[in-house]
């Protein structure tokens, strides 16, 4: 864990109707002091969307070399990529020619689409990779939802994603710009 990191716990049920994957997640999470909220609460639902059994959250902000999410097989190989945010075209390059699925989480506002536009061409020829963007209004609620401990149910059902917390319950608005040929949840 990252020197000078606040330690968040979350609780995280998941009911993957799509998958049919239902568990629960007891996690802990490292956020980086430059990290912020919102990129936490992605980070968090990012992993909510793939949950698996081998999935992990990575060493965090600043580690080239990792994801921020991976999930490895038995023998300790990289399986998926995920990143959230807007990694650079060599990061995004390098994941690609490290795993055989890449998934990226781009948020950030009015920001992302002149980010995806500048590097898309340069990625096309990726099909392992997959970008999903989040909406702000997504984001602004997410961020509203961290805490130091979290008691979250994520539930996906036909496509659609909810981020319940309490009596808060929030619809998880992504865009696919460019999807694997696995078939986008």
């Amino acid at each position: 864990m990252a020197s000078g990191a606040t330690i968040c716990k979350a609780d995280l049920n998941v009911a993957d109707v799509d998958r049919g994957y239902y568990a629960d997640h007891a996690l802990t999470i490292a956020r980086h002091p430059s990290e912020t909220d919102e990129r936490m609460m992605v980070r968090l639902v990012a992993f909510g969307l793939h949950a698996h059994e081998r999935l992990a959250f990575g060493k965090g902000i600043g580690t080239a070399d990792e994801p921020d999410i991976a999930q490895t097989e038995l023998n300790g190989r990289l399986e998926h990529w995920i990143d959230v945010g807007q990694p650079d075209e060599r990061r995004i390059r390098k994941a690609c020619g490290q795993a055989p699925l890449v998934t990226v989480y781009a948020f950030g506002g009015r920001t992302v689409e002149p980010w995806w536009a500048k590097i898309a061409p340069d990625l096309a020829r990726f099909r392992n990779l997959t970008v999903v963007s989040l909406s702000a209004e997504t984001t602004r609620a997410l961020t509203a939802l961290a805490e130091r401990n979290m008691q979250l149910q994520l539930m996906i059902q036909e496509g659609e994603v909810w981020l319940s917390s309490g009596d808060a319950r929030l619809a998880i608005e992504r865009a696919w710009w460019v999807s694997a040929s696995e078939t986008p949840r």
